[in-house]
């Protein structure tokens, strides 16, 4: 086999760049870098939001907000896993085994892997491009105006920014956009590349359960059948593979419990901050330019708090396909000695796998609900104070 693992190229260079892909030479550099940039544009968020926070419309200061959330949320990600490197150089170890098993020959683990680390290449690509496309819609607006920063009373930057130096001419104009372009399109791609990753888990575990469910509905072979694998030795390898499962869907979760309820707070807040900006923007002379600005950007939050609880929704009801198959299986043509097996199966199956925010409760498309009302619930008390 040609391939060995479940993370794609894209993932790999996108998570070495971000310094989280363990054993690089200059993982140090690359966090350093990060902490610095990010630390430097909140703290220009930061002196925006007192200088103008008498004189700027609410519209503005809600879109410095929404933007200030999307940076603080890319770095935090960031410090999870770097705190939690051991977690995931044990998911990496174990997505090596399971791979590696394939080389058995096992055409059902072989397939279901491939199949699964295909979709997750497409998963990946797919939100690169998004990711890429929003900012570059974000930006365009700004960066193709004809700005004249001599007679400019203030100087319109990608971001609500207050940077804390004097931008005198036309070419050090440009070359701060360009810059700024720069690090929206890397933080871009990271936002993407940390959610991008756990579709990708969630999907390998996925795959290997149905490993699991494909070896038990084979368990008991039919009549006609002469050859068979020794009954002890299939039930075995059965058992050590889920056990490997849960112990992977925990190292997931104890990798982006508290990520998720970073999200689940912040998307909360930026969602109804973005959808402040859209409807308020209705009306003003530069609608069109406003709307299309923040549009794809609400877009890109909303499918970032969806995919957290759409992986652990899909999570928790792929961990019960395990005891329906058990049951389905032909367990009626068993010994009674070895039917047993079956039911431990069958009860461990019953504890569910789950990702959930912060210890606190499951990431379910129900959460994915509650966020959305909390959203418009604040949305609705924004507009009544404007």
């Amino acid at each position: 086999m040609i391939r060995k693992s479940t993370l794609n190229r894209t993932l790999k260079f996108m998570l070495t760049l971000c310094g989280v892909w363990p054993g690089v030479p200059c993982i140090v550099l690359c966090r350093i870098c990060w902490i610095i940039t990010v630390i430097f544009i909140l703290f220009c968020h930061y002196r925006y939001f007192l200088t103008h926070i008498h004189s700027a419309e609410l519209m503005d200061l809600m879109d410095c907000m929404s933007s200030f959330f999307a940076y603080a949320k890319v770095i935090i990600k960031f410090l999870v896993f770097w705190i939690n490197q051991r977690k995931f150089v044990e998911i990496l170890a174990m997505i090596r085994e399971d791979w590696n098993d394939c080389d058995n020959g096992d055409v059902i683990s072989i397939r279901e892997t491939e199949r699964k680390a295909k979709i997750s290449d497409r998963i990946t690509n797919a939100i690169v491009t998004l990711h890429t496309t929003t900012i570059v819609a974000y930006c365009i607006g700004i960066i193709l105006a004809d700005v004249d920063v001599t007679q400019a009373t203030e100087i319109p930057l990608l971001n609500k920014l207050e940077i804390p130096f004097n931008i005198s001419t036309q070419r050090m104009y440009r070359f701060v956009l360009i810059i700024e372009f720069v690090f929206m399109l890397f933080y871009g791609w990271a936002a993407g590349i940390t959610n991008s990753l756990l579709l990708t888990l969630i999907l390998h575990t996925a795959g290997q359960i149905d490993i699991i469910r494909s070896w038990l509905l084979q368990l008991v072979p039919r009549k006609e059948e002469n050859k068979r694998i020794p009954y002890h030795i299939i039930t075995s390898k059965i058992i050590r593979k889920h056990q490997k499962i849960i112990s992977f869907s925990e190292n997931i979760e104890s990798l982006y419990s508290y990520i998720a309820l970073l999200q689940f707070i912040s998307n909360t807040i930026m969602i109804c901050s973005l959808a402040f900006v859209i409807v308020t923007a209705i009306g003003s002379p530069n609608a069109l330019e406003q709307i299309l600005k923040s549009l794809l950007f609400y877009t890109i939050t909303n499918l970032e708090a969806f995919i957290f609880c759409f992986a652990g929704e899909y999570l928790s009801s792929k961990s019960k396909e395990i005891g329906v198959a058990a049951y389905n299986c032909a367990w009626y043509d068993l010994k009674s000695k070895d039917s047993r097996i079956l039911l431990f199966i069958i009860l461990r199956s019953q504890k569910q796998l789950t990702l959930t925010v912060g210890k606190m409760m499951n990431l379910s498309l129900e959460t994915f609900t509650s966020i959305m009302n909390a959203s418009g619930s604040y949305l609705s008390v924004l507009l009544t104070m404007q």
